[in-house]
């Protein structure tokens, strides 16, 4: 993974990890209201399919470039199983719930119990949990609620549903990621991307009516804009510094940017939507910044505290 920039004292390995996290925090919480862009001339899940089926084209033809060899049949059905679970299922849903009513700021603040599962799913696989993780987990979550009261958030029933629906999907498929066998990352990537894109794109051909009819004239230069976005920087980029996170970091670190999420989701619907925040922004950052705190220098921060008091380790 390239490095943009590096902090005094920080070793290669911290500068790769920090620039994935920068990544993820900044460029996911920017695509919800690139989704709202995209949708208004695409039809949903055909957007989200063809974004999956060619980000995946792409990474399988890097990947063949790289010499890596094809996935073997099981790793085909592995890769079938988290792409679907992760850009089929999950993703659909949150398209499916941004169209029924789902504001890219609560889409994004509902994002954030994703590491809650995620770290539950760790739980019950036998591996440990920080005690200072989950405080932080439920801190963050704390944060975003507050942050789920700023702007107009209404919704329907269903698109709740379904939006509640999407972070569970995707832990799921960040936990089978960390615990199947896959190829090597490039090839992975492309595996799931294209098979579950191709699940998207056929799902659409069969269930979407405005797919059966719809034209590449219909479409605006916004959405086409909004949808090459998604692809490069939503999906080549910054999915695949996610994919690099579940493998390198811990479980709560790799999810914590769904609480960063929100806080760029709402700016970016101030700078481009017009939306205007009140002051629940001024409670909601400090609960999000204690959290991200607590996630990574919170097992540190113990053992100082412990060594104060004189408590054994």
């Amino acid at each position: 993974m390239p490095i943009f920039f590096r902090l005094r004292g920080a070793s290669d390995a911290q500068m790769r990890l920090i620039t994935a996290l920068l990544i993820v925090y900044i460029v996911w919480g920017t695509t919800y209201h690139a989704l709202n862009v995209a949708m208004q001339t695409l039809p949903p899940l055909l957007m989200n399919g063809a974004r999956f089926l060619a980000a995946g084209a792409v990474m399988l033809a890097l990947a063949r470039w790289q010499g890596q060899a094809w996935p073997t049949a099981a790793q085909w059905r592995h890769s079938a199983l988290i792409g679907g679970l992760m850009a089929f299922g999950a993703m659909g849903l949150v398209v499916l719930a941004q169209r029924m009513g789902i504001g890219s700021g609560l889409m994004a603040t509902v994002v954030t119990t994703m590491p809650m599962w995620l770290a539950l799913w760790t739980r019950w696989g036998g591996e440990r949990v920080h005690p200072t993780s989950w405080l932080g987990l439920a801190l963050g979550v704390a944060g975003a609620a507050v942050l789920a009261g700023e702007g107009d958030f209404s919704a329907s029933w269903l698109g709740g549903l379904l939006a509640f629906g999407a972070p569970m999907l995707w832990s799921i498929g960040s936990y089978a990621s960390r615990k199947l066998d896959l190829p090597p990352p490039a090839m992975a990537s492309g595996a799931q991307w294209l098979l579950g894109g191709a699940m998207g794109v056929l799902t659409a051909l069969w269930w979407e009516p405005a797919t059966q009819v719809w034209q590449w004239q219909s479409v605006s230069a916004a959405s086409l804009a909004a949808w090459l976005y998604l692809v490069v920087a939503g999906t080549l980029v910054t999915l695949n510094a996610y994919l690099w996170l579940l493998k390198n970091a811990p479980p709560a670190l790799a999810g914590s940017y769904s609480f960063v999420n929100p806080v760029v989701a709402l700016w970016v619907g101030v700078a481009l939507g017009g939306e205007r925040l009140t002051g629940q922004v001024c409670v909601a950052l400090p609960l999000i910044l204690g959290a991200l705190a607590l996630i990574i220098y919170g097992p540190a921060l113990l053992r100082w505290w412990q060594a104060r008091r004189g408590v054994p380790a």
